[in-house]
C-alpha cells in the first residue's frame, strides 16, 4: 500500500510541475496576480509530493520490501540500517528521485524565502524551475520507475556494492545533488531574466543566496567524495581525474566565476550579459554531467550503469534545456543594456580576468572529459587522457586563477590607482617568497614545481590576510580599533576571506602530497618493518572476525619514527559473501603535517601479505580547506545585504522598449 501512494504522489509531483510549469507564465504575460500565484502553491504541492514518494522509497528500503525490484537488486536483509537507508540514493532510480526532490526543495525554498522578489519574477523563475522537473518526472516514471514490481518476489535482496556500503555515501551524494541541482536556480533566474526583461543589480541579489547554496553543497560534495575515495579505495590518492570526477568539477568551476560575475552586477551594473550567459552555462554542465553518469557510456565506480535507452533520454532532455536557453539568449541578448563602466585597473576588470581563468581552465577539463568520448563515438577508437593532460594544462591555469583571486581585493572598484596595487602586490610577492624559501629551507624540500606550487598557495595567503590587515587599517591604528574594525566587516567580506585562505591552505595540501608523498608496495612477514618517509611500518598479527555482513581480516601496524613511537593502524580486508566482492578498509593516522596510511593486501602464499604504506603531506590540509571553502559561502548568506533589496540608485532599464 505504502509503495502504492508512492507512485501516485510521483504522478502527483509530474501533474503539479506542469500547472507550475504553465499557469504562471501564462499569468506573467497576462498580469493575472492570481495566475502568478499558482506557482508558490504548486511549487509547494510539488514539494509534497516528491517528498512522499521519496519517503514512500525509504520506508520499503528500510523494509527490505522486495518485492519492489530496485529494493531487490540494491538491498539485502543482512545490511546495516545505515546502508539500507542510504541504498535509497546509491542506485540510478532512487538517485533520479533524490534528483526532483532536490529540484523540488528549492522551488518551494525560492516560494517561501523569495517573497521580497517582484511576483512576476518569482513566477516565472518557478515557472521555469518546473518545465526543467517536467522533464526529469517523466524521465523517472517512463524509463526509470523506482516503484516498479518484481514477480517472483525473491527471499531475499542482491545487495549493494561493497565500495557504497561506507558512511560517506550517507552524505556524499545528497551534498553533491544540492550543488547539481542547485545551479537550477540560477538557470531559472537567467532564463526568467531574459522573459521578462529584467536584468539588474536587485535580480543578481535575488540570484546570489541560491548560487551560494549550490556552490557551498557542491563544494562539500566533491571533497566529500574525494575523501570518500582516499580511505575506502585504498590506493593512497584522493583524485584521479576520472570522468565522473571531472562532471562534478566543471560546474564548480564554471560556478565559482558565477559568484564572482554576480557580484559585478549587485555593485556596478556591469556584466549582466556575461553573467546570464554563466547562469546558463553552469547548469548546462550539470545537466551534463548527469548525462555522463546515467547514460552507460562510462564505466567508471561513480557511475550507473544503465542502458543507452536512458541516455538518450537524457540527452533529448539537455538538448531542450540547453539549446532553448541558448536560442532565447541569442534571441534577447542584443536587447540588455550594460550598466556601469570601469578602467582597466579596478575591480570589475579583476573579476572579469578571473572569470576568463575558470571559464578557460573548465574548457580544458571539458575537452579533456569528453574528447575520449566522441573520438569513440565518431572512430570507434579507444584513447585516454589522464593526469598528465590535466596537470599540463590545467595547473598551470588555476595557479593564474589564484594569483588573479589574490590580486583582486587589491583593486577598487570603477578605477584603482595603479602605484597602490602594484606596492602591495610587491610587499606580497617578496613576503611570499620569503616564506617559500623558509619552507624549503626548514624541511629540505628542493623540487622547483612544488616549491613553484607552494609560493602560489602561500602569494593567495598572504595577500588576503595583508587586504585583512588594509580594510582594519593596520598599521596606522590601534589594535583595538582594528579588532573593532574586523569584527565589524560585512560577512560577505569575511566570506571572502574564508574563501581565499581555504583555497590556499587546499591547494598547498594538493601541492605537499603530489610533489613529496612516499610510498612502497611490496610482500612483507609479520614482524618485518619497511621504512617510507622517515617512518618504519611493521606489520604484526592477522585477526580474521565477521562484521554485519561482511568478513574482514584486520592487521595491526605499528609506526615509528626515530625508534619512536607514533601510532597503531588497523588496515582491514573485508569479504562481502552476498555481493561476493571485496573490499579495503585503509588504516589511516592523520598528523598536522601529514597522514600516516596503510593498506592490507591479499596472502603472498608463503606466509606473508601484500601490503601498501604511504606517508602523505599535506593531506589534513586539503580537507581544512575544503571545508573553509565550503563554509565561506554559507558565512556570505548571512550577510542581511541578501535579505534586503538592492540599493536604489538610478541606472537606464536593463532592457530597451520593443519596437
Amino acid at each position: 500500500m505504502i509503495t502504492e501512494l508512492g507512485h501516485l504522489a510521483l504522478w502527483l509531483a509530474l501533474a503539479a510541475a506542469l500547472v507550475q510549469s504553465v499557469v504562471p507564465l501564462w499569468g506573467a504575460r497576462s498580469a493575472s496576480a492570481s495566475a502568478m500565484r499558482v506557482a508558490d502553491t504548486a511549487a509547494q504541492v510539488q514539494f509534497i509530493a516528491a517528498a512522499a514518494a521519496f519517503a514512500a522509497l525509504t520506508y520499503a528500503y528500510v523494509g527490505s520490501d522486495f518485492s519492489l525490484r530496485n529494493v531487490a537488486l540494491n538491498s539485502h536483509s543482512t545490511k546495516p540500517m545505515l546502508y539500507k537507508i542510504t541504498g535509497v540514493w546509491a542506485n540510478h532510480e532512487g538517485s533520479m528521485l533524490l534528483w526532483v526532490l532536490m529540484l523540488a526543495l528549492f522551488g518551494v525554498l525560492i516560494s517561501v524565502f523569495g517573497r521580497m522578489i517582484p511576483v512576476v519574477m518569482r513566477s516565472t523563475v518557478l515557472s521555469v524551475q518546473a518545465m526543467i522537473g517536467v522533464g526529469f518526472y517523466l524521465f523517472l516514471v517512463l524509463t526509470s520507475n523506482p516503484f516498479t514490481r518484481m514477480a517472483p518476489v525473491p527471499m531475499d535482496g542482491q545487495g549493494m556494492n561493497p565500495l557504497l556500503q561506507d558512511p560517506g555515501v550517507a552524505f556524499h551524494p545528497p551534498l553533491l545533488y544540492l550543488g547539481y541541482v542547485g545551479f537550477s536556480t540560477a538557470f531559472s533566474f537567467a532564463v526568467a531574466a531574459l522573459i521578462t526583461g529584467r536584468v539588474d543589480p536587485a535580480w543578481a541579489r535575488w540570484m546570489r543566496p541560491w548560487v551560494l547554496i549550490a556552490w557551498s553543497g557542491l563544494t562539500a560534495g566533491i571533497a566529500l567524495g574525494s575523501w570518500w575515495a582516499y580511505y575506502e579505495l585504498g590506493w593512497g590518492g584522493f583524485w584521479f581525474w576520472d570522468p565522473v570526477e571531472n562532471a562534478s568539477f566543471m560546474p564548480w568551476l564554471i560556478g565559482t566565476a558565477l559568484l564572482h560575475s554576480a557580484i559585478v552586477v549587485e555593485k556596478r551594473n556591469a556584466l549582466l550579459k556575461w553573467t546570464i550567459l554563466l547562469a546558463i552555462l553552469t547548469f548546462s554542465l550539470s545537466l551534463i554531467g548527469t548525462f555522463l553518469v546515467r547514460s552507460g557510456i562510462l564505466s567508471s565506480v561513480h557511475a550507473f550503469a544503465v542502458d543507452p535507452a536512458r541516455g538518450a533520454f537524457i540527452l533529448l532532455l539537455l538538448c531542450i534545456y540547453i539549446g532553448g536557453a541558448l536560442t532565447l539568449f541569442a534571441w534577447r541578448a542584443s536587447q540588455i543594456n550594460e550598466g556601469g563602466v570601469f578602467a582597466l585597473w579596478s575591480r570589475e576588470s579583476g573579476l572579469l580576468l578571473n572569470n576568463a581563468l575558470l571559464s578557460v581552465a573548465t574548457g580544458v577539463v571539458f575537452v579533456g572529459t569528453l574528447y575520449p568520448l566522441v573520438l569513440e563515438l565518431i572512430t570507434g577508437d579507444k584513447i585516454t587522457v589522464g593526469a598528465p593532460y590535466f596537470n599540463q594544462t590545467f595547473l598551470p591555469i588555476f595557479g593564474l586563477t589564484m594569483l588573479a583571486a589574490g590580486i583582486g581585493p587589491f583593486l577598487s572598484w570603477k578605477r584603482a590607482r595603479k602605484s597602490n596595487v602594484l606596492r602591495r602586490a610587491f610587499v606580497t610577492t617578496v613576503a611570499s617568497a620569503i616564506i617559500t624559501a623558509g619552507i624549503a629551507l626548514i624541511w629540505g624540500l628542493y623540487e622547483l614545481l612544488g616549491l613553484v606550487g607552494i609560493y602560489v598557495a602561500t602569494w593567495l595567503a598572504v595577500a588576503t590576510l595583508q587586504d585583512l590587515g588594509a580594510r582594519a587599517g593596520l598599521p596606522n591604528v590601534g589594535a583595538t580599533t582594528a579588532l573593532r574594525r574586523i569584527i565589524g566587516l560585512p560577512r560577505s567580506a569575511w566570506g571572502l576571506y574564508f574563501g581565499h585562505i581555504g583555497l590556499a591552505i587546499a591547494a598547498a595540501g594538493v601541492v605537499a602530497v603530489s610533489v613529496w608523498k612516499a610510498e612502497a608496495i611490496r610482500s612483507v612477514q609479520p614482524g618485518e618493518g619497511l621504512k617510507v618517509g622517515g617512518y618504519v611500518f611493521t606489520l604484526h598479527e592477522i585477526e580474521n572476525t565477521t562484521g554485519a555482513n561482511f568478513q574482514t581480516s584486520i592487521a595491526k601496524v605499528t609506526v615509528t619514527h626515530n625508534d619512536k613511537p607514533v601510532t597503531e593502524l588497523y588496515p582491514e580486508r573485508r569479504w562481502y559473501p552476498v555481493e561476493r566482492k571485496p573490499s579495503t578498509e585503509a588504516g589511516i593516522r592523520s598528523l598536522w603535517h601529514g597522514d600516516l596510511y596503510a593498506v592490507l593486501g591479499d596472502p603472498d602464499g608463503r606466509g606473508g601479505y601484500v601490503v601498501r604504506y604511504y606517508y602523505n603531506p599535506g593531506v589534513p590540509w586539503m580537507w581544512l580547506g575544503g571545508v573553509l571553502i565550503s563554509l565561506s559561502a554559507l558565512i556570505s548568506l548571512t550577510d542581511r545585504r541578501l535579505r534586503i533589496g538592492a540599493p536604489k540608485r538610478a541606472r537606464r532599464a536593463a532592457f530597451q522598449a520593443a519596437e
